[in-house]
């Protein structure tokens, strides 16, 4: 079945009597890096398979989102490494401009200093010394949990090659137009001082006030509800749906500005509501992105009333005042004035926090720096539609064409220290130069720099191609790219998947940067709630691989990877995973005992028994569905398939079934021991891409080779045998039924009863003796008296339980039993004959009660069967 198979020293291997992962996991990975097993090769000529990490956080660690991700696509590269694939896992990290610039101001504040203090150059070298002292902790971690990842390739978004990538694309971006300045509305953490992305907002349900104030005089004043008055001293219109009747005798009318000398003009905008509120808005094109394009299309002037720091400065009253300071004194004004015609009243409303430091984010007026992301986004939607890029699962093609076909410009400036520093220069005559890495940089008195960076996504979208050497055209560009699959989670499509899609088509002339998307959800709780550092319920990964061993994490995470779902995941789930991965050890070891081997051919079908056709038969459609499940992302199908096939049908059945001809010996014994062998090596292979370490501790002391690291992926042989399937299955009900009676009638497991098979004339006779060593059944005796008889798959099975169980003592516990279900069936009997109570329950408590109608019609049948079979008194 599976070729080139090591053959096991003559002396029978022995494995400890307990598996103990903390010994094993890490001296075994650190021999996997050593022996270069993860180490691609540009110049192989074995077809290549590329995963490139979504680069963590240089400030990150490893949480239970990281370990899910990455046990995923750590499979899909051992599995392709095991198929024969030049198979390439790409390690690194992200720069992190904000976070990690706020860990080092953090760490200047509790030395009594700002970056001010230090200087731009002085404080960039500060954050790189933070980066080589504590960055990269969870690189440390993902050693822990076993990611076969190419460290010789290790990559860091501000390290030099990656940084001439940069470079490279923003001057062709801005040499082709497609990068410009402009003054736009963007998200501003009045603390972190810079613009930040959509994702770095956190938007969360704030108690506000909401206020209705008057504007204009008389018939000619309309009213507008706001919950940022502060905002009012900024307004240039108050705008009105052109086809509400009540205001069109005001629009293209002038109205006072309450509070101010100034009058703003009405006018008549589709974008207003007019079922909303009044249905008049006030309008503020400085602090509201909705209001700035409202401003574009009336052509209305900005007026910015508020400092970086979200502080006041418009002159009067109000000047200096904090931006919510500033709130309370207006509305107070505002009352004095009469302009309040609705007290105040509390409003809830969806309000965006700097996901850094929680302060609430200001919508601001800023000049920044744009990517125009028409033509690429067309391309990166283009890409989806005809096919060269899948996304999995397909339903999740929707939501990446609703960000795609809906993209607005991209604002990739930040006023930050830490990061790729925009790379134009601006003359003393208001020249403006692009300069590329090739390029010599303007010198003399009055050239500048631009003082901001460019925004961490920016240089993470060029991810798949300048980590393989773009803008040179390396062997590792030649041969590795494009990727095959980006593993990620859904809720990134816009801020990476999108934007790698955009550069990577753009750079590499077409070419696309994955040619398949999947999708994974987000890791939850075991009662479905997100998991938070906030919250009690976040968990550090890394207790649970200390407690129960990283591949127990490892195969709970994947248990629950159902493609784009979220994945509930409980301490109690990583135990059971424990126990399953010291069932594998256990039951191999009590198989390498009992002879277990792999050497030799595995013999013709001919000299095998059923039991050792069927396993073969369940063995090789495993490896069939696996194989189909991981070609579709089914990971969770994959970890299902394997958990039964192993526990299940290897372990409690074709062990246990096997026991009497291994203890029994001679040629039947030597096929078992061989077919055990072959199954337990294929098996081993098939679950070693998601439990690595385990597998391959038992697979090398099974085999003798060196390591499944770099072992052969198992092949479906082709080989069935229905015939076989169809007579284990027989056993099997067998020995299901009577194991159901004996607990029914309260034998303990290991109680032996005296027990005549009726057997022949059916397959199962050649089962005999492993079917009385299942069940603890022994040969008749004299005096054997079939007290109960059991007919199941064509057989008998005669029991004499007297003397075993005290008859008049179960006769009376299922006479109670009985009653009690009688009394239910009675009660459930007389609502549903109820007329007025039908007619007045819900549909859910009628449903309710039919089923425990059937319910204990079930319970009557089957204790008044178990009254049936038990002896005469």
């Amino acid at each position: 079945m599976t070729e080139n198979t090591q053959q096991q020293t003559a002396a029978t291997p022995e494995l400890p009597t307990q598996y103990a992962p903390a010994e094993v996991e890490g001296p075994l990975y650190e021999r996997w890096v050593e022996r270069g097993y993860f180490t691609a090769d540009a110049k192989s000529e074995k077809p290549p398979y590329t995963i490139v990490i979504p680069p963590p956080n240089v400030t990150g660690s490893l949480h239970l989102g990281h370990a899910f991700q990455h046990t995923l696509m750590d499979a899909l590269t051992r599995r392709k490494r095991m198929q024969g694939y030049e198979s390439l896992w790409l390690p690194g990290m992200d720069h992190a401009g904000i976070a990690t610039q706020n860990k080092v101001e953090q760490q200047l504040a509790e030395e009594g200093k700002s970056r001010h203090d230090l200087g731009r150059e002085e404080f960039v070298q500060r954050v790189w010394q933070w980066k080589e002292e504590y960055g990269g902790k969870i690189l440390g971690q993902m050693r822990r949990l076993g990611d076969g990842v190419d460290w010789s390739r290790e990559r860091f978004t501000m390290d030099e090659g990656l940084s001439r990538a940069v470079q490279t694309i923003f001057k062709k971006l801005y040499d082709d137009e497609l990068i410009y300045r402009a003054e736009r509305i963007i998200n501003w953490c009045p603390r972190c001082l810079t613009a930040i992305s959509d994702i770095e907002v956190e938007y969360q349900e704030d108690a506000g006030e909401l206020v209705s104030i008057r504007y204009g005089e008389g018939e000619d004043s309309l009213v507008v509800a706001t919950t940022r008055a502060e905002t009012m001293l900024g307004d240039t219109a108050v705008a009105v749906h052109p086809d509400d009747e009540r205001y069109q005798h005001l629009v293209g009318k002038q109205i006072k500005l309450p509070l101010t000398d100034r009058t703003i003009p009405v006018v008549a905008d589709t974008h207003v509501d007019p079922e909303f509120g009044t249905g008049a808005v006030k309008v503020t094109p400085a602090h509201d992105p909705n209001d700035f394009e409202i401003g574009r299309r009336h052509d209305l002037p900005s007026l910015s009333v508020m400092d970086e720091h979200g502080v006041i400065t418009v002159h009067g009253p109000f000047l200096g005042l904090d931006r919510f300071e500033a709130r309370s004194a207006i509305v107070g004004a505002l009352k004095e004035q009469g302009r309040i015609v609705a007290e105040k009243r509390p409003y809830m409303h969806s309000v965006g926090h700097c996901s850094r430091c929680k302060t609430t984010v200001e919508p601001r007026l800023s000049m920044q720096w744009w990517v125009k992301v028409g033509p690429l986004a067309k391309d990166a939607g283009d890409a989806v539609r005809d096919g060269r890029v899948k996304i999995h699962p397909e339903e999740m093609s929707k939501r990446y064409f609703d960000w795609v076909d809906n993209m607005h410009d991209w604002c990739i400036s930040r006023q930050l220290w830490w990061g790729h520093r925009i790379p134009i220069w601006y003359g003393p005559n208001g020249e403006v130069v692009c300069v590329g890495p090739d390029d010599e940089v303007p010198t003399g008195d009055g050239w500048t720099q631009d003082p901001d960076v460019l925004d961490t996504w920016f240089s993470s979208g060029l991810w798949p191609f300048s980590t393989l050497g773009w803008p040179e055209q390396t062997p590792d560009l030649e041969k590795f790219y494009s990727t095959d699959v980006l593993l990620t989670g859904h809720d990134i499509i816009f801020f990476w998947v999108a934007r790698m899609m955009m550069f990577g088509l753009y750079a590499m002339d077409g070419e696309v940067p994955f040619k398949t998307i999947a999708l994974t959800g987000l890791v939850r709780d075991e009662f479905g709630k997100k998991m938070s550092k906030s919250n009690p319920n976040a968990v550090d990964p890394l207790i649970w691989m200390d407690a129960y061993g990283s591949d127990a994490v490892r195969f709970t995470l994947a248990n629950g990877a159902n493609p784009g779902a979220d994945v509930p995941i409980g301490e109690d789930w990583v135990k059971a995973s424990r126990n399953f991965t010291n069932k594998i050890w256990n039951a191999t070891r009590f198989a390498l005992m009992n002879g277990a081997t792999v050497e030799g051919p595995l013999p013709d079908a001919s000299e095998m028994s059923a039991t050792d056709r069927w396993i073969l038969s369940r063995l090789n459609k495993t490896v069939a569905a696996v194989d189909a499940y991981y070609d579709d992302f089914q990971f969770a199908k994959v970890a299902d398939a394997l958990y039964h096939f192993a526990w299940d049908e290897v372990f409690d059945w074709y062990v246990e079934l096997s026991k009497t001809t291994f203890f029994a010996g001679g040629e039947p014994a030597k096929v078992s021991g061989r077919v055990l062998g072959e199954v337990l090596d294929v098996m081993l292979r098939l679950l070693h891409p998601i439990v690595p370490f385990v597998t391959d501790t038992l697979w090398t002391t099974l085999t003798g080779g060196e390591s499944l690291v770099i072992g052969e992926w198992p092949a479906d042989s082709g080989f069935r045998d229905e015939a076989a399937e169809q007579e284990i299955e027989l056993v099997q009900r067998v020995v299901t039924e009577v194991r159901r009676f004996r607990k029914d009638q309260g034998l303990k497991d290991g109680q032996k009863v005296p027990a005549r098979l009726e057997l022949d004339g059916t397959a199962l006779a050649a089962h005999e003796p492993a079917i009385r060593q299942l069940l603890r059944l022994q040969p008749e005796v004299e005096g054997f008296s079939a007290t109960a008889s059991l007919p199941v798959a064509g057989a008998t099975v005669s029991l004499d339980l007297s003397g075993t169980i005290d008859v008049a003592a179960e006769r009376k516990r299922l006479a109670k039993d009985l009653a009690a279900a009688e009394k239910e069936k009675a009660q459930a009997q007389g609502k549903l004959g109820n007329e007025a109570f039908l007619a007045k329950a819900p549909d859910n408590v009628v449903d309710k009660i039919r089923t425990r109608l059937a319910k204990a019609d079930e319970d009557i049948a089957r204790i008044q069967a178990q009254l049936e079979r038990l002896p005469q008194a």
